[in-house]
């Protein structure tokens, strides 16, 4: 028996493999386990989970509420970035890792348990994104990842451990899905099965939230997305919270196709993952915010948030959202949405999000008495721009005369 660990807090589903593992850990450290449970918006039932825990015995059980802080303190920081992973990915399961992390350590804190404990595998990134957190907000602590030292590595062998101990295992009636699932408020990833072929087309009956394009409704649906420093607040003219704005984003971009991805993903770890996501309030999301920044941030702001997005992507995927660099860039992308107010009017049609208009009274940059093709009455004189061309022009001029 491992010594050294008395308190475990352990990420606990309630599902089979954290059950399994809620005993491993009695059994291999001889500790005391607490159990913690977060409500990110996954939709499910999660009274089971203590009433589970309640029949292994754990005395401190934990199930949090975490869908307003989720969506508030890290889906809208990452979306004030237009952030996309490889071009794509609107990072559904890694943005809700760093504040399960911060949920652990603050629950070990709070009840003196020397260790926190997660059910990934060793070939995930999930592993990485729970640990690095779990280091940079207590530096001190132990983490036990069964996966990386049991032998239990296949569903086969967790039924059998859990048979041997008496361990309750809710077997569901019915066809079992092929699909490893992820959920939150943001999103719901796909993976395994049938999906390991990256020439298989997904089923469509494997979508949860999304209809097909094909079938969403044939008129267009508008929508009204009010955005103060950044942060959308309101829909269609009502203020809602964070999470109940994301909610209801989710249920019209889904009735209307709309979220859906297919990738290929290159995974922290070095292997290459194919996996297929539903984002369908994300997507109106990054849509909605590009427009908006469209008409009220400036030009070389603009650009520089672009050329920092794929690095502040890439922090968030590898788990790196406590990081120093992480916090300084989201300093920097903060400070720039001081003036990014308005709202954005968005047509939602088999699948597509479009932009159909934007406007903000107090912080548009865009001047239609300069833009205009019709008579400026002066307000820009265009004999300026053959200077500006030539001064820009100068050092091409130069190399095309060395014939260069």
């Amino acid at each position: 028996m491992a010594s050294g660990v008395k308190k475990v807090v352990l990420a606990y589903s309630g599902g089979l493999d954290t059950s399994v593992i809620l005993k491993w850990l009695e059994d291999t450290y001889g500790c005391e386990v607490v159990t913690f449970t977060a409500d990110i918006g996954q939709g499910e039932e999660l009274e089971p989970a203590r009433a589970k825990a309640q029949a292994m015995g754990v005395k401190e059980i934990y199930i949090d509420d975490l869908r307003e802080e989720f969506v508030r303190d890290f889906v809208f920081p990452m979306f004030r970035a237009n952030t996309l992973y490889e071009g794509e990915y609107l990072l559904g399961t890694s943005i809700a890792r760093p504040l399960i992390a911060k949920r652990l350590v603050e629950i070990a804190n709070e009840t003196g348990a020397d260790a926190i404990s997660h059910g990934a595998t060793g070939k995930g990134n999930d592993q990485v994104r729970f640990e690095l957190g779990a280091y940079a907000l207590k530096p001190g602590v132990k983490v036990i990842a069964p996966w990386r030292e049991w032998d239990l590595n296949s569903r086969e062998k967790l039924l059998a451990y859990a048979e041997q101990h008496g361990i309750p295992v809710e077997m569901k009636r019915g066809n079992k899905s092929p699909y490893s699932m992820d959920a939150n408020l943001l999103h719901i990833s796909y993976e395994g099965g049938p999906l390991e072929d990256p020439w298989f087309e997904a089923e469509e009956d494997m979508w949860r939230w999304s209809v097909s394009p094909e079938k969403a409704p044939d008129q267009a649906t508008y929508v009204e997305i009010t955005y103060e420093r950044g942060d959308p607040v309101a829909l269609d003219g009502k203020a809602m919270s964070p999470a109940t704005l994301l909610a209801e984003l989710n249920r019209v971009g889904g009735a209307n196709g709309i979220g859906r991805l297919d990738l290929v993903e290159n995974r922290y770890v070095g292997m290459k993952s194919r996996g297929c996501y539903e984002t369908p309030g994300g997507t109106i999301l990054l849509k909605a915010h590009r427009a908006i920044e469209s008409i009220t941030l400036d030009r070389e702001a603009a650009h520089l948030k672009d050329e920092m997005m794929p690095r502040y992507a890439s922090l968030i995927y590898n788990g790196y959202w406590w990081s120093p660099e992480r916090r300084m860039m989201q300093a920097l992308i903060d400070a720039s949405q001081a003036h990014v107010n308005g709202v954005v009017r968005l047509k939602l049609y088999k699948g597509n999000v479009i932009v159909a208009g934007r406007k903000s009274d107090t912080d548009s940059l865009f001047d239609a008495s300069i833009a205009t093709f019709e008579d400026d009455a002066g307000a820009y004189n265009q004999k300026d721009a053959e200077g500006f061309i030539k001064l820009n022009a100068l050092r091409m001029r130069i190399a095309a005369q060395r014939g260069r």
